[in-house]
């Protein structure tokens, strides 16, 4: 892999230590490394272990020089022909982000402190992955920056242990002088004026001290260590404190010190210190806060106190330089944890792994955000996406009455729910979506319901390729568009080209639909059908009364003749529909004189595919419960009046079609004062069809058991 870091300057630092000890090993391990920065004293470092360094101003904050940035990156970019880029702070990231996504280049980000929520930090939030050292920071991003928990990956920083030898210590060797070291940037977050507060008591109880603070203030703020050198002549400490100001040196420093502090009072993210610390032999004192709090256990690996409070951090002090087979027994637990948990190797074991996931892993988002019929029909779909990409991260945009068809589907990850009717109405709705989307950063859209609604989303949810039909619902938003052509073919072959668009192999993919009713579906069935007395021995057959429209369903009198007939042969009936039916079910009941099982209302998605799997036949017009029935295996008799047949029923060798041709027909009304396309489906037709399935299965299965 060829990969990009980008960073502010490479300057002494945790940052840019990291930085520069995972080129390293990128490098070792055969792979290009390439950081951006705008320089500094460990550029050297870096081109000593084979790394390249390319100099940009990508530390400025102007709109004016990130704009040129950009520009300048993204060119970089296809030239060097990076494979991803890395991030590790704020301003580089957003011009990172925008070059990497004009390059089409996958983009992850390290957040390596405790951003506030600024408008600038969001940015930290945006990457395919967000690398995150620390439990604290991964709970502040996911709580405070909304990036999904799927897309956060805990990688711990590691020590070079190549580097950080461990020294041990000898308790039974006293010394003169203890050395105490404070590393760390000279900010008011890390607690040195508490720090040096609580020494000014140790030396009067524990003379025997020097102290070493090793860092630089940042380069605006050169009074914070100014303020220091103050507090410190005011406590009468100053012949004890020693700056060292930055150091290149750390292995050694660390090597010399009986003690490390770190006396944080602000969020930090890790805490890189302790580990090196741990890896050096030394014992650890740090306040319970941010990062130190995952890296030490209190009593085993180090010592952890509250932070701020004075007495508290003076008596661990006090402790560990009289108790010395304490600190020993501490060092010796700590670089075993170190070892295990917190080495150099494994970070870039870890970090490597994320890079091929986001470089081979994609990302895709399949949006059927129509009625459940819909949704069963976009399963051959979501299957052809599967084996094309077997290990890529797929979620389903779907509708809250469609989920459940899809609850249980082995195709997908994940389900994001669009609620149109209540929650998610309206525009507002229809922003929060397209934010949640934005959110997940995928790489692909497949539109299979090709609406407004379905474009907006995909285009607001910033997915780089968008494809989808491009017709006239605003279809200029898909930039993988493909126009719709008549060409007569079912559902499924209509959504295959889309899939064919972007790539999707599916020749040989199966068109079979399917749904996943659970183990208690079938067991609510049977209940149902216990309590209205159901023989076993009895031929159930199913009709479905339900319709999203009027005209699609076949007249009352002839579900409840239909029913009579069916009952003259000790056949029993079943009538299906939503709760929006119940009303018709009573009218149908009380037209036929034979004893009707009234199910309608009374079943979800997966119960009702459940039920259907109890029949010998089902009937249905032009409706979910048809591809259900298709699913299921059941045999079931289609009856198409208003729509074509050709574009909403899936062909198979157990669905027959019943549609007969009029003048006005198909005519896609919602409405008519006289439905003749319905009206001309005769009941004797149907009953001849529903005795011949019945009869064919029974010469099936006594075959079978002859067999």
């Amino acid at each position: 892999m060829n990969i990009l870091q980008i960073l502010p300057e490479l300057d002494v630092g945790g940052v840019e230590t990291g930085t520069v000890d995972l080129a390293k090993e990128l490098v070792k391990r055969g792979h290009r490394a390439i950081v951006v920065s705008n320089g500094g004293s460990m550029v050297k470092d870096l081109i000593a272990i084979g790394a390249r360094h390319i100099k940009l101003p990508v530390h400025e904050k102007s709109l004016f020089s990130i704009l040129k940035m950009i520009k300048k990156l993204g060119y970089l970019i296809k030239e060097e022909q990076v494979d991803l880029v890395h991030a590790r702070s704020r301003v580089p990231a957003i011009i990172a982000f925008f070059a990497a996504k004009k390059a089409n280049t996958p983009f992850i980000t390290t957040a390596h402190g405790y951003y506030s929520t600024h408008l600038l930090s969001r940015v930290m939030g945006w990457g395919r992955y967000v690398i995150v050292a620390s439990s604290i920071i991964g709970r502040h991003m996911m709580k405070d920056f909304g990036v999904p928990h799927e897309r956060i990956r805990f990688i711990p920083r590691g020590a070079d242990l190549e580097k950080f030898k461990f020294v041990g210590i000898d308790p039974s060797h006293h010394k003169t002088e203890y050395k105490i070291g404070v590393l760390g940037r000279i900010t008011p977050i890390k607690g040195h004026s508490f720090f040096l507060q609580a020494i000014a008591r140790v030396v009067r109880m524990f003379g025997k001290v020097k102290i070493l603070i090793i860092g630089s203030p940042p380069k605006d703020r050169p009074e914070y260590q100014e303020d220091l050198r103050t507090l410190a002549r005011k406590l009468k400490i100053e012949r004890f404190v020693e700056f060292l100001g930055s150091r290149h040196d750390i292995p050694k420093i660390m090597s010399g010190l009986d003690l490390l502090v770190l006396p944080s009072v602000g969020q930090e993210a890790f805490g890189r210190v302790i580990i090196e610390a741990g890896a050096s032999g030394v014992p650890v004192i740090a306040t319970r806060i941010g990062g130190a709090v995952d890296i030490i256990e209190h009593g085993k690996t180090g010592l952890l106190v509250k932070p701020g409070d004075i007495m508290e951090m003076v008596d661990a002090i006090i402790k560990l330089l009289e108790d010395r087979e304490l600190a020993k027994n501490l060092a010796i637990e700590a670089r075993k944890k170190v070892e295990s948990q917190y080495s150099l190797l494994r970070m870039s074991d870890e970090t490597i792994k994320v890079y091929e996931e986001a470089c081979n892993k994609k990302r895709i988002l399949i949006i059927k955000i129509g009625a459940i019929g819909d949704v069963i029909l976009s399963v051959p779909s979501l299957r052809a996406v599967r084996n094309a990409y077997p290990d890529a991260f797929i979620s389903v945009l779907v509708g809250s009455e469609s989920r459940r068809v899809l609850k249980k589907c082995p195709y997908v990850d994940e389900l994001i729910l669009y609620d149109r009717e209540t929650k998610d109405r309206g525009i507002k709705g229809l922003m929060k979506i397209a934010g949640t989307v934005r959110q997940k950063n995928f790489d692909v859209s497949l539109d299979l319901q090709n609406n407004k609604a379905s474009h907006i989303i995909a285009w607001l949810g910033a997915v780089p390729k968008r494809f989808g039909y491009g017709n006239n619902k605003l279809g200029f938003l898909l930039n993988e568009g493909l126009r719709f052509v008549k060409i007569g073919v079912g559902p499924v072959e209509e959504q295959f080209r889309v899939l064919k668009k972007a790539g999707i192999n599916t020749i040989g993919v199966s068109k079979r639909l399917e749904i996943w009713p659970g183990k208690d579906d079938f067991q609510y069935v049977d209940s149902l059908l216990k309590d209205a007395w159901m023989s076993k021995d009895q031929a159930l057959v199913g009709i479905n009364i339900g319709s999203s429209w009027d005209t699609k369903r076949w007249p009352l009198k002839y579900h409840a003749r239909l029913s009579d007939l069916l009952g003259g042969k000790d056949i029993r009936v079943v009538i299906t529909g939503s709760d929006k039916e119940e009303a018709i079910a009573s009218d149908i009941i009380k037209l036929a004189r034979s004893k009707i099982i009234n199910a309608v209302g009374r079943t979800n998605v997966t119960q009702l595919a459940a039920l259907i799997k109890r029949c010998r036949v089902y009937i249905t017009g032009d409706s979910a419960p048809m591809h259900l029935a298709s699913s299921m295996g059941t045999d079931f008799i289609a009856l198409f009046g208003p729509t074509d047949h050709k574009r909403h029923y899936e062909s198979t060798d157990k669905g027959t079609v019943v549609q007969k041709k009029v003048n006005c027909g198909p005519c896609y009304k919602a409405t008519c004062k006289k439905v003749v396309c319905m009206e001309k489906i005769g009941v004797d037709e149907v009953y001849k069809l529903v005795m011949e399935r019945i009869n064919a299965n029974t010469r099936e299965s006594n075959a079978n058991t002859r067999e």
